[in-house]
Formats: structure tokens, sequence, C-alpha cells
């Protein structure tokens, strides 16, 4: 008689992600790096000398703010450090796995994401009369600003009243337009490039960088929160609808 050897257990396969989920994560990924890297250059560029130190350098919106009084230099310090914070932040409040993992270190990230929002929607507010953009830029980001601060509101009210579906599908939506900052200089690039190529090696670069920032008002704000109404829909989450719902039919 012999003995049969003993069982050892198998290991257990595995799950295999969704195709779905992969995708999830990826582009949660590459919005996250994409954040960080703009925060962080932000930060550090407008923190590595004065305005008119910058504004000699030709460094980003420098130029427009350097001569301006230093009720608005000061706002533009406090919208940059403050909407930097929300965009570096923000992505975080997006993973489930954290969410049950650390949710009180979800809470807390959460009050000071929405902490960053408020004082970078009114600082953004605060800042327009000396925009770049001129008219473009009043009614442009000043929409960004206004909607940034009302979903923002929307989002910290609908979980304080235990709304947890309508909290997350404005936080979407406000993370959308926190994406902006973003989504402003990948539009400006690739405008910038467009008129180039139509405009020839020749063209004088201020006018085609002046040329593109005036489109970017909008553009870079309105397909983020497209973008986010649809993730909101594919999630089952609360959304909203352009077309009205048909009426049922009367018996």
């Amino acid at each position: 008689m012999t003995l049969a050897p003993p069982l050892t257990p198998r290991p257990r396969p595995r799950p295999r992600l969704r195709a779905g989920t992969r995708r999830s994560r990826a582009g949660l990924v590459t919005v996250a790096v994409l954040a960080a890297a703009i925060a962080l250059v932000s930060v550090v560029l407008y923190a590595s000398g004065s305005l008119a130190a910058l504004a000699e350098e030709g460094v980003g919106l420098a130029s427009t703010y350097a001569g301006a009084p230093g009720f608005f230099r000061l706002a533009l310090y406090a919208h940059i450090g403050s909407a930097s914070l929300a965009l570096a932040s923000g992505p975080a409040q997006f993973s489930a796995r954290l969410r049950r993992r650390f949710p009180r270190g979800h809470r807390v990230v959460g009050r000071t994401y929405l902490g960053s929002v408020a004082l970078g929607a009114l600082t953004g507010l605060l800042i327009l009369p000396v925009n770049s953009a001129g008219w473009a830029g009043v009614f442009g980001f000043g929409a960004l600003a206004s909607l940034w601060g009302w979903t923002g509101w929307n989002a910290y009210r609908s979980i304080r009243a235990g709304d947890v579906a309508g909290h997350r599908s404005w936080v979407f939506r406000n993370y959308a337009l926190t994406f902006a900052a973003v989504t402003l200089r990948l539009w400006t690039v690739a405008l910038v490039a467009l008129s180039t190529a139509l405009g020839g090696v020749g063209a004088d670069p201020e006018a085609l960088f002046q040329d593109a920032y005036l489109a970017t008002p909008f553009l870079c704000w309105l397909p983020n929160l497209l973008v986010a109404e649809r993730l909101v829909r594919r999630r089952g989450l609360p959304s909203y609808r352009l077309v009205a719902a048909p009426a049922p039919a009367r018996a």
C-alpha cells in the first residue's frame, strides 16, 4: 500500500483586469502625472524670482501682472498656489482603492482640495481685470472661475447631505474644470504649432502666441466638461441631459 503524496494548495489565479478597468487606471495615472507636472512647474517657475524679473525673461504671464497694482499681484500668487494644490491633490480622490483603505485620508485631502478650489476660484475672478486675453479672457476665464467655485460648492453640499453619488458627479465636473490648467497649455502649444505651420517659419512668435491664447479662455474647459459628463453617465451617476426625456405616453 502506497501513500498518496500530500496535497499542496494550488495557487489561486490572479483576477484579470477588465479592459475598461485597465483603461480607467491608465487614464487616471496619465491625468495625475500631467497634473503634478504642471502644478510643480507653475509653483517653481513663479517662485524663482519677482514678476518684474520673470517679465524681463519672458516667462509665462509675468509681463501681464508685473506692472499691475500689488492687490492683483498678491491675488495672482494666491491663485497659482491654490490652483496648483487643487490640481495635484485631485487625482487621488478618484482612486477607489485609496478611498477604501484610507477613508480618513480621503476626507482630509478632499477638504484640502475643496478649500483650494474655493480660494482658486475667488482669486481667479479677482485677477480678471488685468488678464492678458482681454474681453475673451473676462468672459471665458470668468465663466471658468464661476463654474469652478459653483461645482465645488455642490460637491461639498452633496456629501454633507449624505448624497455620495451626487458628490461623485460634482467632483468629476469640478476636477474637469481644475484640469483646465493642463488643457490650457496643451491647446496653446497645439494652436501655436498649427499657426506656425500655416503662417510659415518667419511669422512673429509673440503674435502667434497671442492669437492662440485668445482661443483658450473657453477651449481649455468646455471640452473637459463634456468629457466629465460622459464619465459620469458611464458610471451610472446623476447626470445632466441636454435633451429632455420624452414624456410617458398616456393610457
